[in-house]
């Protein structure tokens, strides 16, 4: 009962300061970003459209607004997102991306129905969450007419619309020179994964793999959130990292294989992925992955996500379900 009120206490608190550390994850996120060229990327919409924001720079504005259906405050946002939209005119170009992040097109269509969203709708696959430096949803980021971005902020506030008024009347006398993203290698079942270290929470640098011959390592991919923020809008997910996070415990303890957690920096910080950490007794080494590189590098978007690796860094095997992922002989161990 203790636990459940704690949770309870702890989710009305992110939410009632969501708008706050929001903001201010946001800003800080993107303050090497603001005066920055853009990047030049294309993106296709769920609708099957092409958007290529290179050949937009130096003509229009553009608004990018980063979202997801499972976000609380995206849907608050959406009345003055959809109003930009209507009144954007000819010089500027809105444009919603999903974050894609533990949600689907489906889901996407079904909230586009709902409230009636008008604007081109980009389903993220991690590469513009990279570009634009993503950390909270949602995520403005303001391009002025001249290519260069302007804005990057949470909050739908007078901040925002100044930036929207001043991307429009940009000079486009010296248009920035498109920057174009350099390709991240990304790795899969099968694929040999080169060697590197992961941060944990004490500090420590551990080797991502091969600390001992023969021991396989298991990531488990998480968000600290998870089982909280989505324990009334997604019951089902957030019922999955629960069970991912006892039985990856249980697991983790026969020695079989080596276990380290790596968390998501969407919308967590380190001190709040320890205290996750404590809340839960987590025994296993767990790292914030702060900046995104390792869930792009495994092309990770949903969590809970399991990946398994030999002691060379060879990806063995690849699960949304812990059991699925590790090797039959641990599981029936544990079973015992």
């Amino acid at each position: 009962m203790r636990t459940f009120v704690l949770l309870c206490l702890w989710l009305c608190c992110a939410l009632a300061h969501a708008s706050e550390s929001g903001q201010s994850r946001a800003e800080t996120a993107g303050r090497s970003l603001v005066g920055q060229p853009a990047p030049r990327m294309v993106l296709k919409t769920i609708d099957g459209q092409t958007i290529d924001l290179g050949t937009l720079y130096g003509k229009k504005a553009v608004y990018l607004k980063f979202w997801a259906t499972w976000c609380v405050p995206c849907r608050e946002q959406m009345p003055h997102f959809e109003r930009t939209y209507e009144q954007a005119g000819p010089d500027m170009a809105v444009i919603a991306i999903d974050v894609g992040f533990d949600d689907s097109v489906e889901e996407v269509r079904k909230v586009q129905k709902q409230l009636g969203l008008g604007m081109p709708i980009v389903f993220d696959d991690g590469s513009l969450g990279e570009a634009f430096h993503l950390r909270v949803t949602p995520q403005h980021v303001v391009i002025g007419r001249d290519g260069r971005i302007l804005y990057v902020g949470h909050e739908a506030n007078d901040k925002l619309d100044a930036a929207l008024a001043q991307a429009r009347t940009s000079s486009t006398a010296q248009t920035a020179s498109a920057a174009t993203p350099k390709d991240e290698p990304h790795y899969d079942i099968g694929d040999r994964v080169p060697a590197f270290d992961v941060r944990t929470l004490d500090g420590k640098s551990l080797p991502a793999f091969g600390v001992r011959p023969g021991q396989t390592t298991v990531l488990l991919f998480l968000s600290p959130w998870c089982e909280s923020y989505l324990a009334k809008s997604r019951p089902a997910l957030a019922a999955s990292c629960r069970t991912a996070r006892e039985r990856a415990e249980l697991l983790a303890r026969d020695g079989q294989a080596r276990w380290l957690g790596i968390a998501s920096g969407l919308w967590a910080s380190h001190d709040e992925l320890a205290e996750y950490q404590r809340e839960h007794h987590i025994a296993m080494p767990l790292a914030l992955d702060d900046s995104g590189a390792l869930f792009r590098r495994f092309r990770v978007m949903h969590v809970p996500t399991v990946i398994v690796l030999d002691a060379q860094g060879k990806v063995l095997r690849r699960s949304e379900d812990v059991d699925a992922a590790v090797p039959a002989r641990q599981t029936a161990l544990t079973a015992r």
